[in-house]
């Protein structure tokens, strides 16, 4: 009952479904089908020895009817000879035989039924298991792809990191910029203050009379007494 049950687990129930709840799907499938091979040479082993019943139950019964075949034959021959009693002991074993014989054709035709139930079972575990096999090829291609874009999503995520940390470098970097330009700014008005402060003085005395207007302020005071 273990086999044929692990047997109907895997062909009715959901064999990706199960899958979905392993760790490693290519694994899993792997040990479902050591499990099925198993479980194959299981059910050829049981197949055999179910058919072999069959065949012994088929010498048993004819063997019998062979036997009663001969009863009869000896029969006929005694009464031919005359010989009733003989004929009478004749028939008296071939209606055992008959007996038996019933009770061999039952017991062969329910090893025939068991057989080619056995045989029935054994040619499907096979034809699914090829068709498993060639599931297990194509599931585990797809496990494949789904491990490339695992890692593809992995190198995204870090790639996306980067570019984060490229864009803290540009803020920094525009922030430095900026307090450059500041300092600079500053250093400028500074300069430009001192070099207002020396032009005012320099135009205090850029400013002064000529020398002209100190002859002629001269010249008017002598004039006025001055």
């Amino acid at each position: 009952m273990g086999i044929i049950q692990r047997f109907k687990d895997i062909m009715s129930s959901n064999i990706n479904a199960l899958l979905d709840k392993a760790e490693d799907p290519e694994k899993m499938i792997d040990q479902y089908m050591r499990n099925l091979e198993s479980d194959l040479g299981k059910v050829k082993a049981e197949t055999a020895s179910v058919m072999a019943e069959e065949t012994r139950a088929k010498r048993e019964l004819d063997e019998c009817e062979e036997e009663i075949d001969k009863l009869q034959q000896y029969a006929e021959k005694a009464v031919i000879a005359g010989n009733d009693a003989d004929a009478k002991q004749f028939l008296a074993q071939k209606a055992q035989m008959v007996s038996k014989q019933e009770a061999l054709k039952q017991a062969y035709d329910a090893a025939a039924d068991n057989a080619a139930k056995m045989r029935q079972m054994h040619d499907k575990l096979c034809k699914d298991i090829a068709e498993l096999d060639a599931r297990r090829d194509a599931i585990k291609a797809k496990v494949k792809v789904a491990k490339t874009q695992e890692r593809l999503n992995k190198i995204g995520a870090s790639v996306d990191g980067a570019r984060s940390n490229l864009s803290a470098f540009d803020r920094m970097e525009a922030k430095a910029n900026k307090m450059l330009d500041e300092a600079n700014a500053m250093a400028e008005l500074n300069r430009s203050s001192q070099e207002s402060s020396l032009d005012d003085l320099m135009s205090k005395y850029d400013s002064q009379p000529s020398s002209q207007v100190d002859d002629e302020l001269a010249a008017l005071k002598a004039k006025l007494g001055k």
